[in-house]
């Protein structure tokens, strides 16, 4: 197991791009093994660049390996056996909880009305407590791009964007991520070509 960075306030996330509050689905013709098949919540765009966390891909890991690891004590079976997600190629070793609107946490960012991430150890503790926010998913590692990157790839269309939402995020398993986020475009995997054509 990967140790993980200490998750601290250090990580202040702040988003201020027209793609924020956008799911990222890859289209078909993504030839990036990392990115194939993936839907990628979009945390932070602006002139720099952009980051995400996949949200359809499982780890090896249980949140239990996770709580260990940053010596916080938990004794709730469900919540030790809760599955962690790959957020993404870049360091793999941090961590990142995306959860329901919950204020006091120390590096909270709101990605939409319904959707914030927190890298503060803070909010693993108050899950392990059982205080946590409503709703949560834990994510290690993250995708990067540098400025202009992302922009270049929706162009060639290696992505298809669509307003993120918490059902989503949060309700939908894993395995329908990637359908429901399109069927919110009004659009079934079947009528997708790896060649996206321009209107």
């Amino acid at each position: 197991m990967p140790t993980l960075h200490s998750m601290s306030k250090e990580d202040n996330l702040t988003t201020s791009g027209y793609l924020e509050q956008q799911v990222l689905i890859a289209m078909p013709g993504m030839v990036d093994g990392n990115f194939a098949g993936s839907v990628t919540l979009l945390c932070q765009h602006n002139d720099h660049g952009a980051i995400g966390i996949t949200i359809n891909r499982l780890s090896v890991f249980s949140l239990g390996d996770i709580l260990a690891q940053l010596h916080i004590e938990c004794t709730d079976d469900s919540i030790l056996q809760m599955k962690v997600l790959e957020g993404g190629p870049v360091a793999p070793d941090r961590g990142f909880v995306i959860h329901s609107p919950k204020e006091g946490y120390e590096s909270s960012m709101t990605v939409g009305p319904d959707i914030m991430v927190t890298t503060s150890r803070d909010v693993l503790a108050a899950v392990a407590e059982g205080n946590g926010p409503d709703k949560y998913i834990v994510a290690l590692g993250y995708a990067g791009w540098g400025g202009g990157q992302l922009e270049g790839e929706l162009r060639e269309n290696a992505w298809l964007t669509v307003m993120a939402d918490s059902d989503i995020v949060f309700d939908m398993p894993l395995p329908k991520r990637f359908d429901g986020a399109l069927g919110r475009l009004g659009i079934k995997i079947d009528r997708l070509h790896s060649q996206g054509g321009h209107a």
